[in-house]
């Protein structure tokens, strides 16, 4: 496993992680991985494949905040590059380490989540997750305002067949279209379980988790909503398969949010509808799911 250090410059130096790092704004997550890999490690590395996506939380009281953070984890196989040391970075070593090297070695709680190892007592989590806002907006350099956002969306079936979509409602990105259920993760909250909260408060339905089918990544350079100001809006989204065991009429239990309707869609009605009258996300969802 390839992992590197964290260096005196970081909050906790000398704790183990995978490499990576913070995808910019409107960057694809899959670009973030290959670019990071390359500047913490020397190496150039090409994406075979999303293996999970987690949250975790952490507490820096000298600093007075909570960090939450969404990572995608992903595989890839290195394509070249030499394995380098750094000096004055946030990280300052590269080293390939066995599984069983890895267990000596001081992890972050998130890699050693994904490498199935114990977790030390590395981060400090908080007692409670505090209560933010779901988005933020800040003005940048072209003077629109701009706003990063992870959310976990549903592709939802019954035993029928049929897909489950909602309808976004007016004053909001996208009025109109259909789209997948789902929405932003809560401060402090797995992305697994923010999806299945949306769906009941969106839909009314109960599911169940079965697999993570991939992430998309879409950028609206000037996007107007309810904030009353374009926003250039940034969307990472994980998509997940969802069964409704038992499913109920559609009912939308968040009145006067972004969704105005829900309802399932047989395999005929859904290739019926215009392409143009669906979300990016959702047509890339349901492309994914039908590969899978």
């Amino acid at each position: 496993m390839l992992l590197v250090r964290a260096s005196s410059r970081s909050g906790t130096p000398g704790v183990w992680s995978l490499p990576g790092g913070a995808v910019d704004h409107g960057e694809d997550p899959n670009h973030t991985v290959v670019r990071e890999t390359a500047a913490e490690t020397g190496l150039s590395v090409s994406v075979a494949g999303l293996i999970d996506v987690l949250a975790d939380m952490r507490s820096l009281p000298q600093r007075g905040v909570t960090i939450h953070t969404d990572r995608l984890l992903y595989r890839v196989s290195v394509r070249g590059g030499t394995l380098c040391d750094r000096i004055g970075q946030p990280t300052d070593l590269a080293r390939w380490h066995s599984l069983d090297e890895a267990k000596q070695l001081p992890l972050r709680p998130f890699t050693a989540q994904a490498l199935e190892l114990p977790a030390g007592p590395i981060d400090l989590c908080p007692e409670e997750a505090p209560d933010f806002p779901s988005f933020h907006a800040v003005p940048g350099p072209d003077g629109l305002h701009r706003a990063q956002r992870f959310a976990a969306y549903a592709v939802a079936t019954d035993p029928a067949g049929r897909v489950l979509l909602t309808r976004v409602a007016d004053g909001y990105p996208g009025a109109g279209c259909w789209h997948l259920p789902g929405g932003g993760t809560d401060y402090g909250e797995q992305p697994g379980a923010a999806l299945i909260r949306e769906l009941v408060e969106e839909t009314g339905q109960r599911g169940r988790l079965i697999e993570l089918l991939g992430v998309a990544s879409h950028r609206d350079a000037a996007s107007l909503g309810p904030e009353g100001y374009p926003i250039d809006w940034h969307g990472v989204r994980a998509f997940y398969r969802v069964a409704v065991d038992a499913p109920a009429p559609p009912t939308v239990g968040d009145i006067g949010g972004s969704t105005s309707e829900a309802r399932w869609f047989g395999p005929d009605e859904l290739d019926a509808l215009p392409v143009e009258r669906l979300t990016e996300v959702t047509a890339e969802a349901v492309q994914a799911a039908r590969r899978a």
